[in-house]
């Protein structure tokens, strides 16, 4: 299988690197177009993919196409390359593009699949969301699935659930990053140097989540099994409820809800 990246952006990176450095796709077959070329091949040299000097040379190199271009410019890369897409696979990683709006654009004769990656995939530790509907092979599908599992977590959702699953886990890694940040300033104001409390807390939330993961425990048991009686940590935990945590948490997510339906 050979793949080409349209945009080289930081995930278009994260994703290629990954699928070169899990042995899962040779370098040489991996190849990316991006305008700034310069730039380009400095990626090129450092992760060892193929870089391409026009998307049309890129779409007839390769057997899959993986759209990873601004969600905005995804329209006019469709205009140009259309009758090259004609009996390829096309991978989406746009965000708020589905399976309909590019078969709109391609109709039938190119395979679409829409995935939503986050960037902890840049460290093997990614979420994969793969649109439920799509027109690739099956073969073909099982192939990609495998591909992108050396990335991270592959799920499936139907195109109604898309929007809400992109909200927490492309939008969740941000909010992840500000309570570490809180929690490792709070660390720093009772004298942690500021390196370690990064360290500690990062670490403890990785720990936290792999736990959970695991175990299939409900955080609220994992919570209950650190909370003793008249303890230090139930006073802590008091504290996040008065202060609303739980309801920021979930008033976040509207948010981000809110916009993208704004946006449709």
């Amino acid at each position: 299988m050979k793949i080409g990246f349209i945009g080289m952006g930081n995930m278009a990176q994260a994703i290629a690197a990954g699928f070169i450095y899990s042995d899962k796709v040779d370098g040489a077959d991996v190849y990316a177009y991006a305008p700034h070329q310069d730039k380009l091949k400095s990626n090129a040299a450092k992760i060892g993919f193929v870089p391409a000097p026009t998307p049309k040379a890129l779409v007839k190199s390769v057997d899959v196409v993986v759209i990873a271009c601004k969600p905005y410019q995804v329209e006019e890369v469709l205009e140009e390359l259309k009758e090259e897409l004609k009996d390829k696979a096309l991978i989406s990683i746009a965000a708020g593009w589905t399976h309909e709006k590019y078969a709109k654009l391609l109709g039938s004769e190119t395979r679409i699949q829409c995935v939503m990656p986050n960037t902890p995939a840049m460290v093997g530790e990614g979420v994969l969301l793969f649109e439920r509907v799509n027109s690739l092979k099956e073969d073909e599908r099982s192939e990609l699935i495998d591909l992108f599992g050396s990335l991270g977590l592959v799920e499936e959702l139907p195109t109604e659930l898309m929007n809400i699953g992109t909200a927490i886990t492309g939008c969740g890694p941000a909010f992840m990053d500000m309570i570490m940040e809180a929690y490792a300033d709070a660390a720093v104001k009772y004298g942690i140097p500021r390196t370690l409390a990064y360290k500690f807390v990062s670490q403890t939330m990785l720990g936290s989540a792999k736990l959970q993961l695991q175990s299939g425990s409900h955080p609220g048991v994992l919570k209950d099994a650190v909370c003793s009686p008249a303890g230090s940590t139930i006073r802590g935990v008091e504290a996040l409820e008065v202060n609303g945590l739980r309801a920021a948490c979930m008033k976040s997510v509207d948010a981000v809800v809110d916009f993208q339906e704004k946006r449709k």
